[in-house]
């Protein structure tokens, strides 16, 4: 049962990056984004978000500084790095070929 769990994780990363690709933001602000662009499919709970977004900067592919977020309130902010452009590239490859597999699979007769 792990498989998921890893794959699930694996999509949040790739999320996490498209959405940085758009613009810096804090962590709140990622969630709602990607809630509002899944048209409230999808929602990221804090146990999972920032379990990720620390991952991803340890990796070199986000980097983050303090800033006064629009409600005026200290929060981090998060923005996609070179190498983060890269992974980007190379993770949406890998989730169009995975998504494609799937498809084939679900609709084969």
């Amino acid at each position: 049962m792990s498989k998921p769990v890893a794959l699930l994780q694996g999509t949040l990363d790739l999320l996490v990056l498209r959405i940085l690709a758009l613009e810096p933001m804090h962590g709140w602000a990622i969630a709602q984004r990607i809630r509002q662009m899944s048209s409230d499919v999808l929602q990221v709970g804090q146990g999972a978000l920032y379990p990720s977004l620390h991952k991803l900067e340890q990796n070199g592919w986000i980097s983050s500084e303090w800033a006064v977020s629009e409600n005026n309130r200290r929060a981090k902010y998060y923005k996609l790095t070179r190498a983060g452009r890269k992974a980007l590239e190379n993770e949406v490859e890998q989730w169009e070929r995975l998504s494609g597999a799937v498809t084939g699979i679900v609709h084969a007769r």
